[in-house]
């Protein structure tokens, strides 16, 4: 087991990427970041059960950085432990036996953030 925390590590990661792309000012990419953040908003589907979704995408496609940031969303935004793990599973139905590696990632990062409060 690593002892490193999971999420603290990826928001570090994220900050430091996020900071050298938006430094080449880029407006193809800045838009698409801009197109990313919109889509999570509040809407006619609740931002709650957008990020679920984004969890479950990020799940079935194996990112584990997608994984993370996802899974803190959805804690930020107040899922509960039932509300991840039947998208979690979800996410296991459609991707099939492949996706256990990152269901073990997903559930040792939930433990670590447990752990921390």
């Amino acid at each position: 087991m690593e002892n490193k925390n999971i999420m603290q590590d990826l928001n570090d990661r994220r900050t430091h990427g996020n900071e050298l792309i938006f430094k080449q000012n880029s407006l193809p990419i800045n838009r698409f970041f801009a197109l990313d953040n919109k889509t999570y908003e509040e809407g006619a589907i609740p931002a709650k059960y957008k990020e679920l979704m984004g969890l479950v995408g990020s799940m079935v496609l194996r990112c584990n950085d997608c994984i993370i940031y996802h899974l803190k969303n959805c804690l930020e935004l107040g899922c509960t432990q039932d509300e991840l793990n039947e998208a979690m599973n979800i996410a296991l139905v459609i991707g099939g036996s492949i996706v256990i590696p990152h269901l073990r990632y997903a559930y040792e990062a939930l433990e670590q953030e447990k752990d921390s409060h």
